[in-house]
């Protein structure tokens, strides 16, 4: 058996709209419409493993790129909904789908970042420098009490999962983030998108000290 016939295999998938599930990442899910419900217990009598696909809303449109997600823990409900917890595995690209009903499954090619030619650590330590400030000034400018995790983590390309996945309101741009096959890119987009906010929100937080005083 080849390696790429090892990195290909068929997955059911479920689309979401505007949700980007990146690996180790927690997902909490509320399965109730019927043809999940199929999906979800098909899924449970064999690895617990599915695709998650974020749909743009504006157009409808299914991204081509998602992440696979294994479930953890789950709870019937009466009305046989179901609460579950998955979490974010690999990366893939949907080759072909395989079928659409009842529910989709899709042929996929897993994706991994491509190996570092340096040094990600400096870059990895400016973006949590960076994330620190913008919490800071959010936590200012809201009076709340806002504070990162103690186990924010170490790997460069594991924290630059975790900084996409809480990038709110801006789907497409955590697609982006997810597709990309090279760390350092990450990073040095999300150093862009940080530097941006941090600055956005010191200019209100100087406003408001400045109309308190």
């Amino acid at each position: 058996m080849t390696s790429s016939s090892i990195a290909v295999r068929e997955l059911p998938l479920f689309p979401l709209p505007e949700l980007v599930l990146f690996p180790s990442r927690p997902l909490p899910l509320h399965i109730f419409e019927y043809r999940y419900r199929i999906m979800m217990n098909t899924i449970l009598e064999h690895d617990r493993r599915f695709g998650v696909l974020s749909i743009d809303p504006a157009t409808g449109k299914i991204a081509e790129y998602g992440c696979c997600a294994e479930i953890l823990h789950f709870q019937r409900l009466p009305d046989d909904r179901m609460k579950m917890l998955s979490f974010g595995q690999q990366r893939f690209k949907v080759l072909e789908y395989v079928r659409e009903k009842p529910y989709r499954v899709g042929l996929v090619e897993w994706i991994e970042d491509k190996p570092a030619t340096e040094d990600l650590n400096p870059m990895a330590t400016e973006v949590e420098d960076l994330l620190r400030d913008v919490v800071h000034l959010s936590a200012k400018l809201t009076s709340q009490k806002i504070e990162l995790p103690d186990d924010l983590p170490s790997s460069p390309t594991e924290l630059s999962y975790w900084v996409a996945s809480n990038l709110y309101g801006v789907a497409s741009e955590q697609q982006a983030l997810l597709e990309m096959q090279d760390t350092l890119e990450r990073l040095q987009r999300e150093h862009e998108i940080l530097s941006s906010t941090r600055s956005h929100l010191a200019a209100r937080t100087a406003l408001k000290d400045a109309l308190e005083d």
